[in-house]
């Protein structure tokens, strides 16, 4: 703690122990005493996401997960101590320990490393700039590692109507490639785009057929699969020379792999965990796609005021986004 350092009173949302599901689980509000130390800033949290990976790591999935703690991975605030020049900044940020390893987002204040955060667009709102952590960070760090697209170059999205999917859209239309998205059903691409995008049907089309189609014969040079194993195979083969896959999620741990189409296909394939992140390299990762939100052509997802909960409601807000919600759900402290 700095000599001179503010302490607050916060309100904190506490999980005590592992639940067996979302509707187990038993968030209480506590009041903890904060103060930051000499490189932390002290954050009036206005707005807090609330992501399935804090649900998980609720009910016992996430074995590194300490309790009792407090959740929260995304926010959006006002500095309210710090370095002089700090103090009112409005920013935003994520994190892959807050709320996991250690105390998180879903209380009234926060202390996190003054590295960590982003100055918030104005254009963008405190529950909007609290709903863009986690799925960004996830898309623009699967590119990063996989190689940003290029003008020219094919993405293909397994899940495109998820958050990540989404944010994977708009990210790689921000750099002009072009993207074709892959659906479940028949439904249209519901997110914001800088150029028009194909959708396929899983339950139509034969995915890697159609996209061989699309693209002369050629494949993706870029496969984005939020989804994980049940579209294994289709990623694979819809791999263009040198291609790339990027995985973030599986249902089933094991999949039928062919050695030799990877070896001869000259592919990649990148593994991307965001709570292997720390704070710190989370913001490094924010600070490259601030420019696309301050442009227009990177967008907060909308934010339904049914979607926005109290603290007191955390439970309610918990067990939506375990219900596979497609809203953001938002905490309001």
């Amino acid at each position: 703690m700095s000599a001179d350092a503010k302490t607050v009173e916060a309100r904190c949302v506490r999980l005590s122990a592992k639940a067996e599901n979302a509707a187990a689980l038993a968030p209480t509000i506590e009041r903890q005493m904060l103060a930051r130390g000499p490189n932390d800033l002290l954050i009036e949290v206005k707005a807090a996401a609330v992501n399935p990976s804090d649900v998980k790591a609720g009910t016992g999935l996430m074995p590194y997960a300490v309790f009792p703690r407090t959740p929260g991975r995304d926010y959006a605030g006002v500095v309210i101590d710090g370095p002089a020049a700090t103090i009112g900044n409005e920013v935003f940020g994520s994190s892959g320990d807050l709320g996991i390893r250690r105390d998180g987002t879903h209380a009234s204040h926060l202390v996190v490393e003054a590295d960590a955060v982003v100055e918030k667009p104005k254009t963008v709102s405190w529950e909007e700039a609290a709903g863009i952590g986690v799925p960004f960070v996830t898309a623009m760090e699967g590119f990063r590692r996989a190689g940003v697209p290029k003008r020219g170059e094919t993405v293909l999205v397994f899940g495109v109507n998820g958050k990540v999917g989404q944010a994977a859209v708009q990210i790689a239309t921000w750099q002009g490639a072009r993207v074709i998205g892959v659906v479940r059903r028949a439904e249209a691409y519901e997110g914001h785009t800088n150029a028009p995008i194909e959708v396929i049907d899983a339950f139509a089309k034969e995915i890697a057929a159609r996209v061989h189609e699309l693209t002369g014969g050629k494949g993706a040079d870029v496969v984005f699969n939020t989804v994980g194993d049940p579209y294994f195979q289709a990623a694979h083969k819809s791999l263009a020379l040198r291609g790339r896959q990027i995985l973030i999620a599986a249902i089933d741990r094991i999949v039928q792999f062919n050695i030799l189409e990877f070896y001869r296909g000259q592919h990649t394939y990148v593994g991307i965990d965001t709570l292997g992140l720390s704070s710190a390299a989370t913001g490094a990762v924010l600070r490259d796609i601030g420019p696309g939100f301050a442009s227009g052509h990177l967008k907060p997802f909308p934010i339904r005021a049914n979607a926005i909960y109290p603290l007191e409601r955390a439970k309610e807000a918990y067990v939506a986004v375990a219900g596979s919600s497609r809203d953001r759900v938002i905490l309001k402290p």
